[in-house]
């Protein structure tokens, strides 16, 4: 696909990034409030719902789907996905800031070089040509 950026689609990718970073801030947030849910304490979920914090967070994420699926019918996935990972930076300092997270050192390092920290053997069997018969 042809990616022709004009200001409204940047506002898009702007509205991607922002309301998922904000939405997951505010179900984190909310999530503090609730308490622990777990399979035996499902009915704490319905206890979430009533959070307003919680449901503020589903808003702004309902607004990241919205935003999320208009980028991607006018470019592909591979354009849409990196573009809008500043959004983790967004969420490491809301978490830092509002939330009051401790950020460590070695997560702000891997916030700012993400994949290029990963160390890629070349022989590593995912690498591999898979055979005829599906098994490596």
């Amino acid at each position: 696909m042809k990616h022709t950026l004009t200001p409204q689609r940047y506002l898009i990718l702007l509205a991607v990034m922002l309301t998922a970073s904000v939405g997951d801030t505010l179900l984190s947030h909310g999530m503090t409030q609730v308490g622990p849910v777990s399979v035996g304490h499902l009915g704490m979920l319905l206890v979430a719902m009533r959070n307003p914090w919680v449901v503020s967070g589903i808003l702004c994420l309902l607004g990241f789907f919205a935003s999320y699926l208009t980028a991607l019918s006018w470019a592909d996935l591979t354009f849409v996905l990196p573009s809008t990972a500043f959004g983790y930076v967004v969420v490491a300092l809301l978490s830092k800031f509002w939330l009051h997270e401790a950020v460590s050192l070695y997560r702000w390092a891997g916030i700012v070089n993400g994949p290029s920290l990963t160390q890629h053997d070349s022989h590593h069997p995912v690498d591999e040509p898979v055979a005829a018969g599906g098994t490596r």
